[in-house]
């Protein structure tokens, strides 16, 4: 068990997150609930199937994905977690990369995810890194500043 948090529940999501490898996606209906609804800056989906995708396209366009949770803070049927996700993209650099996010999570009763939203920045923690895009978004974040 996870020892950072004294719910199993959450533990055991914790570790498959940190410990996550393409072939955890077909058992990820031991961790989410069949309607299960997963939304980042990027996706808004709904039910066990899509959220499987997710996860899929994650592999495909990335190497080396993982996660480090850093906090855990439970409360009831609810988590959140802080964490960060390193990579490293397929194209464009291939220099490792780092996002700082966190996830709200919402139980059922039986310990199974039933809402997972994932919250970071897009342009600071994304689109700033890639070569083109990110000259544009640095150069109208500097415009922005007063």
């Amino acid at each position: 068990m996870n020892e950072r948090t004294g719910d199993p529940r959450v533990a055991r999501i914790v570790t498959l997150f940190e410990h996550f490898t393409r072939e955890d996606i077909d058992r990820l209906g031991e961790f989410y609930a069949t309607r299960a609804h997963f939304k980042d800056p990027f996706n808004d989906v709904r039910g066990l199937a899509a959220i499987q995708q997710v996860y899929r396209h994650m592999f495909d366009a990335l190497d080396e994905p993982r996660f480090v949770v850093r906090d855990i803070l439970v409360q009831g049927d609810q988590c959140f977690l802080s964490w960060d996700f390193l990579f490293r993209f397929k194209r464009y650099s291939r220099e490792p990369q780092t996002v700082h996010g966190s996830t709200h999570l919402l139980l059922d009763p039986i310990g199974l995810i039933q809402h997972h939203r994932d919250y970071w920045d897009a342009a600071e923690e994304l689109y700033e890194k890639l070569p083109v895009v990110g000259s544009l978004m640095r150069w109208l974040k500097q415009r922005a500043r007063s």
